[in-house]
């Protein structure tokens, strides 16, 4: 994995560090407009055309000449918002927020206001909701979204353009918004985007807790998915965090460590202003450790809130070939230095993980999940992908699986990715989304991706938006080791 600076980003202590983990989606904010939900179609099975187009604006003149904020509710008890501007430029920011716990389900992301308020003063309406529950809302929330966009073109009038804006979970709400068929929206944005999907999420955490579980806690019964309750879930991800903590103490430890976080892809910068070195294994085994202790309670407990929305535990480990996995790693020779050092046998290891992989998933939890929560990549307008290189909520390897299975679906030609220097889950400033919306306002203007969307353009931009910092970046990142949502769930037959 490598990376190229544009700008120094800023100093990131380990308390920011660790503060970053606890959201797999950012705080709630303020916003905009909504109507009924419209019927599910089926999406297509075949691909978009992919030629590139410029999508012409709607020969609708703007009627609003004085701001605009209207909230209402859909009949599937969602509620929505709209802002519009203004001077209003004809075009609506249908912005999908992410994963939120507790009861309060606010119409507005907190999180969102600061953007919103930029991208208004520029003349975009904007417009969201709460989603018709808390937590992986995904059975209803790409629904929720047209809901919103009826009561827009009902109360407001038909945009000019509307762009998908996502922020983690809904960075995977706005692209299954841009494969169906039904949903009229011109392009979409994902932002620290879930991209892998609601199967991959549980297995890529479900591979590291169980290297932890294997190697650190060898033969104790630690229960890692299907979960009676969110007590259960928080009190076998405390002894995983305990374990973790007394293993750093030690080189064999550290090394197993090194081994459990790569298999969870955890990130490899926790603090300083640039990452370490890629072949320091001392600096990046500091910096897995820091995220895996931040981040195991917070994706225990949150698997039990998937697991009672989609029917069961979807999470499976049987057959998986835990060596196969590391070797796809940009982390592998990381952990065989370590190993080396602390005169451990990787091969072993490898081997135990793999002889204790005996989890098998609950076939209604995946057969809901593959349904509403997985990409396909059959992309019907152009979406663009932004991402922090070190995201432990959301990993940045998601992206290089997100263009591969857009690439084999034959919509390559419709996808860009942009990349950020900065740690953290969604940590994007004002100026970087705007920058975002407005390389992609160039893409719709065009037909076609221009140098809008490279690393110095995008600079430029946010730069001139005078809104806070912004630190884009020339960046490839690994392999996502964990995919397997096409294979199968239940285990090698006997």
């Amino acid at each position: 994995m490598s990376s190229r600076t544009l700008r120094p980003s800023r100093v990131t202590t380990v308390a920011a560090a660790l503060a970053a983990v606890g959201a797999l989606a950012v705080p709630v904010a303020p916003a905009v407009a909504a109507g009924s939900p419209r019927s599910t179609e089926p999406r297509s099975a075949e691909p978009r055309a992919t030629e590139p187009r410029a999508t012409e604006p709607r020969a609708t003149e703007p009627r609003v000449t004085e701001p605009r904020h209207e909230q209402g509710t859909l009949p599937d008890g969602s509620t929505w918002d709209i802002a519009v501007p203004a001077g209003w430029n004809g075009d609506v920011i249908l912005f999908s927020h992410g994963f939120r716990t507790g009861a309060v389900n606010p119409t507005v992301d907190a999180g969102f206001a600061p953007t919103s308020a930029a991208l208004q003063a520029r003349g975009y309406a904007v417009a969201q909701s709460s989603y018709a529950r808390t937590g992986w809302a995904l059975g209803s929330a790409v629904d929720d979204q047209l809901g919103v966009l009826a009561e827009f073109k009902a109360r407001i009038g038909e945009p000019r353009r509307t762009i998908a804006f996502g922020r983690s979970m809904g960075g995977l709400v706005s692209s299954l918004l841009a494969e169906r068929r039904d949903a009229d929206i011109d392009a979409a944005i994902s932002t620290c985007g879930l991209l892998g999907g609601g199967l991959n999420l549980n297995n890529y955490q479900l591979d590291g807790q169980q290297a932890v579980a294997s190697l650190l806690l060898p033969g104790e019964d630690v229960r890692l998915t299907k979960f009676a309750s969110v007590e259960e879930a928080a009190a076998n991800a405390q002894r995983l965090v305990d374990a973790v903590k007394a293993a750093q103490a030690t080189p064999q430890g550290r090394a197993r460590i090194a081994l459990a976080a790569s298999l969870m892809n955890m990130p490899t910068w926790a603090t300083g202003a640039t990452p370490p070195k890629a072949r320091d294994a001392v600096a990046v085994e500091q910096a897995q450790y820091t995220y895996l202790i931040g981040s195991l309670t917070m994706m225990m407990t949150r698997r039990v809130d998937i697991q009672e929305v989609s029917g069961g535990d979807s999470g499976w480990n049987k057959g998986v070939d835990y060596a196969r996995l590391l070797r796809r790693s940009d982390q592998a020779g990381n952990v065989a230095r370590l190993y080396r050092s602390a005169g451990l046998d990787l091969k072993q290891d490898l081997r135990q993980i793999t002889s204790d992989a005996d989890v098998t998933a609950d076939p209604a939890a995946v057969t809901w999940l593959k349904r509403t929560s997985a990409p396909t990549g059959r992309l019907r307008v152009p979406v663009l992908t932004m991402h922090t290189v070190a995201d432990p909520a959301a990993p940045v390897e998601y992206t290089s699986e997100y263009a591969t299975k857009v690439k084999r679906a034959g919509s390559g030609a419709l996808l860009r990715q942009a990349y950020v220097q900065r740690t953290g889950h969604c940590t994007f400033t004002p100026a970087e989304n705007v920058a975002a919306v407005q390389a992609m306002q160039e893409r719709l203007d065009t037909g076609r991706w221009t140098g809008a969307v490279r690393p110095r353009s995008l600079q430029r931009v946010a730069e001139a938006a005078n809104l806070a910092g912004a630190a884009f970046v020339s960046y490839r990142p690994g392999a996502f080791v964990n995919d397997r949502a096409d294979r199968d769930p239940y285990g090698p037959r006997r």
